[in-house]
């Protein structure tokens, strides 16, 4: 009996197999296992290691270690022999093995390779228990440790390696450096916690439920991992809901979050929108069945208090302009001190059961709340303003600061007999590099000697101290709040030092009420659909300039008449489009040529930017640098947040 059966699992697994020969080939694939040895030569190895004996997952056993069976197999390691020959004979002995109190109880020899595994001796093994689709075979494996490289695929390799001597898992495969140190956090563990036999089991039960489900949505069509995708998921939901979702439930979440998904393997997911985008022409019939909504409610979300926060109080400006100017059509209310996830998800489920519309968080660290009130909560418009934030439900805002930095880097210069100019930048995060080179580039258009000292008001430390000893005299600060600002101080503003007392000189100012003006009539005209592009799977962010009134500078009109001019002239130039801030030839600190001034750099260089030009003095500061109150917001918008290790229970960006 159980011979009988076993020759009929060999018929069915030779049609499988003949079969996805069959496609292989109409594909152009290779129709055979691949074998290791036809493209590994030992310079790709940096050492071998014994595993031992391991648990290997099926679906990761692609091919074997030598070409002398490979025609045997087709590529999915279904038999391709017909069943009178001698290998379907031990086939199918092995099957009735399998299948009889025996069992296959031997464990296969395997080398393994960038997580992919290499049978060296027990094919039909693999063979039969890939026919009846078994989830793993127990095996001895030699790792081939690869050369390391700067490539991301092997520097996350390398870091699996770590998370395997913590976890024993293979099952687990990221394809981006940082992500198991993430899955560590996500988990609630510590970076060098040694995983139990109890949580392994446990998180496996729950991973093989995602991955099933994850394939059943189509994962295997996108170009990532079901590591990867549990990832994005981890950052909406938990391992807990995981467990306790029904499969309806779990299948819609994976809705929620699937666009996110599918960025991970798109090596452009933001579409940057550099200025306002009008509403989109429609035909009289669109007009008519149109559902675009006559009122909104909209709720403006403030980290801080705009007493003691002048970035706050900009934005409270703009959102008191824009309750003026469109008091018809919509309504605000205002949430104020909401400074964690958990308290900012709370206020914007709040807001969205009292009726909100649209979101807006003004903070960066709000991110993770609006990713997960987005992904809860399709139909309601969420804003955060920040840069560079890969998710399709959440659109990020911000200004190019770095055009009213070139234009008062150029009047200070203008303003001192001094060759060094001071700088006081905030973080470490996106957008502020290119500010500082903006500012030292525009100070050298004018004296061709000048150069900007940086200090960190991030780090410990006082930098005017540093300026004080030093004698510089010329300092820029934070952008003034709003247009029209009449007093300035230390904290705010490009000015004049002569010992206590300040003479301002010029300064970027917000009109954040602006860009919240015109984003909310997108929002009524139907501009916000169109806003995507053509691909309307990529994540949308607004980075407006002057062009847009969205940022602006103020002169203090007590400057000379000619630096007067010279300011307003380049404020026309680069809203005109004849002067761009990069469009010079520029080096850095270590001497490389970052451009030679010939084109135009890109929005995501610019926003990007994690280097100094050669006139600047200091360095961007590492991260166990800076005050523990900054590092959560360089977290989250770092230059360099990907290679920061996250905090236990941290939120997942």
């Amino acid at each position: 009996m159980l011979r009988q059966e076993a020759t009929e699992q060999y018929q069915k697994a030779l049609k499988m197999g003949q079969k996805c020969h069959r496609n292989d080939v109409v594909h152009g694939k290779y129709p055979y296992p691949q074998v290791l040895e036809e493209f590994f030569d030992e310079s790709m190895s940096a050492g071998r290691v014994n595993i031992g004996r391991v648990e290997i997952p099926m679906e990761q056993i692609v091919g074997t270690v030598t070409s002398g069976r490979k025609s045997t197999f087709a590529s999915n390691f279904m038999p391709l022999l017909p069943i009178d020959t001698e290998f379907a004979m031990k086939w199918i002995g092995l099957c009735a093995a399998h299948l009889g109190d025996e069992g296959i109880r031997d464990p296969i020899q395997c080398v393994e390779f960038m997580g992919r595994f290499y049978v060296q001796e027990g094919n039909k093994r693999v063979s039969v228990l890939k026919s009846y689709e078994a989830g793993t075979i127990p095996g001895y494996v030699t790792r081939i440790v690869p050369v390391y490289s700067e490539d991301p695929k092997v520097r996350a390799y390398y870091e699996f390696m770590q998370f395997y001597q913590l976890s024993e898992l293979y099952q687990v495969r990221f394809t981006q450096p940082g992500a198991y140190a993430k899955l560590q956090a996500a988990l609630g563990f510590d970076p060098k916690h040694q995983w139990t036999e109890e949580e392994r089991k446990m998180f496996l039960s729950r991973f093989s439920r995602f991955r099933d489900f994850f394939k059943r949505y189509g994962g295997e069509t996108v170009g990532v991992t079901e590591s990867d995708a549990l990832l994005v998921w981890l950052r909406v939901y938990t391992m807990r809901e995981l467990w306790e979702m029904t499969a309806t439930e779990l299948k819609a979440s994976l809705k929620t979050v699937w666009p996110d998904i599918e960025l991970l393997d798109d090596e452009d997911p933001i579409t940057i929108q550099t200025a306002p985008q009008e509403a989109p022409e429609k035909s009289l019939l669109s007009y008519l069945f149109s559902n675009k909504p006559e009122h909104l409610n909209v709720a403006f979300l403030y980290h801080a208090s705009p007493s003691i926060s002048a970035f706050t109080r900009s934005h409270e400006l703009g959102a008191e302009y824009v309750a003026e100017k469109m008091k018809d059509t919509i309504s605000i209310k205002s949430y104020y001190d909401v400074k964690s996830d958990e308290s900012g998800e709370w206020a914007m489920e709040k807001a969205v059961a009292e009726g909100a519309q649209v979101l807006v968080a003004t903070a960066p660290p709000l991110i993770g709340a609006c990713r997960k009130i987005a992904a809860r909560h399709p139909e309601v418009k969420v804003l955060n303003c920040a840069l560079s934030m890969p998710y399709t439900g959440v659109r990020t805002y911000y200004s190019r600061v770095y055009e009213g930095k070139f234009i008062t880097g150029a009047v200070a210069a203008a303003m001192t007999k001094d060759d060094t100019l001071g700088y006081v930048a905030n973080y470490p995060i996106y957008g502020v590099p290119a500010g500082i080179n903006a500012f030292a580039l525009g100070a050298r258009m004018v004296n061709p000697h000048a150069k900007v000292q940086v200090e960190w008001s991030c780090k410990e430390g006082d930098p005017y101290e540093a300026f004080r000893k030093n004698g510089v005299k010329v300092v820029t600060n934070q952008e003034i709040p709003s247009p029209g600002t009449t007093q300035w101080n230390r904290d705010w503003g490009t000015y004049l030092r002569d010992g206590e007392d300040s003479t301002p000189i010029a300064s970027p100012c917000w009109n954040w009420g602006i860009f919240y003006e015109r984003m909310l009539h997108s929002i009524l005209s139907g501009a916000w659909d169109a806003a995507a592009g053509r691909d309307e799977k990529k994540a949308v962010g607004y980075w407006w300039g002057l062009d847009s009134g969205v940022i602006d500078v103020q002169f203090d009109p007590s400057l000379p008449d000619g630096v007067l001019r010279l300011g307003k002239l380049l404020r026309r130039s680069i809203i005109n489009g004849t002067l761009d801030p990069f469009r010079f030839k520029i080096h850095d600190q270590q001497g490389n040529l970052r451009t030679d001034g010939e084109r135009w750099l890109s929005p995501e260089e610019i926003m990007e930017m994690d280097w100094l030009c050669d006139n600047v003095i200091g360095s961007i500061p590492k991260f166990d640098e800076l005050r523990p109150i900054s590092k959560n917001l360089v977290r989250v918008l770092g230059v360099y947040r990907d290679e920061i290790p996250p905090e236990k229970e941290g939120v997942l960006l």
